[in-house]
Formats: structure tokens, sequence, C-alpha cells
């Protein structure tokens, strides 16, 4: 048996993933869900760099990806920032003036 490729391309099931756990981590898991965006986008864009012309679906992984890079990002400046206000915190003292 000859396997014969589909009469047209395939969307990619990584790559719906990708941009379902991108979106998922603007909305309501933001560090897990921008995690296995970026995964499953690189994994998709691999498999789909494999099969030419038998699955489509790179613009989805490529949005999955953006959305998950920049989530990881904004978290990580928001740990730097509450990081600095605790130390800037502790570093003023809670007894003092400043306070009052």
């Amino acid at each position: 048996m000859n396997a014969t490729p589909p009469a047209h391309p395939t969307t990619s099931a990584m790559a719906v993933v990708s941009l379902i756990f991108g979106i998922a981590s603007w909305c309501v898991l933001p560090v897990l869900g921008a995690i296995v965006a970026v995964i499953f986008g690189h994994l998709a864009r691999g498999e789909i760099r494999r099969a030419p012309g038998r699955l489509e679906g790179d613009g989805l992984a490529v949005i999955g990806l953006v959305l998950g890079y920049v989530q990881l990002a904004f978290g990580l400046i928001v740990l730097m920032f509450a990081i600095a206000a605790i130390v800037l915190g502790l570093s003023i003292g809670f007894g003092s003036s400043f306070f009052h």
C-alpha cells in the first residue's frame, strides 16, 4: 500500500494547541499556558517544515509563540518589580516615619 498525501493539507494539531495555550496564557493560565504555547509552537513549526505541503498552520504556531514569549517576558518584568518593591520596602523599614 502506498500512502498518498491528502488532497488538501491539514492543520497541525500542535499549532492549534500552541495558539490556544498562547491565548489562555493571557486569560487563565499565565505561566503554564505560556510555557506550553512556546513548546508546542516550536514543535509545530518543526513538524510543518518536515512535512511540506501536507501540513499547514505555521501562522498559528507563530502567533502562539509570540503570545507565549510576550507573556513570559511580561511575567519576568512583573516579578522584577515585585522583588524591587520588597527590597525597597524592607530597606525603608516598616517602622519609619515614611509610613506615618
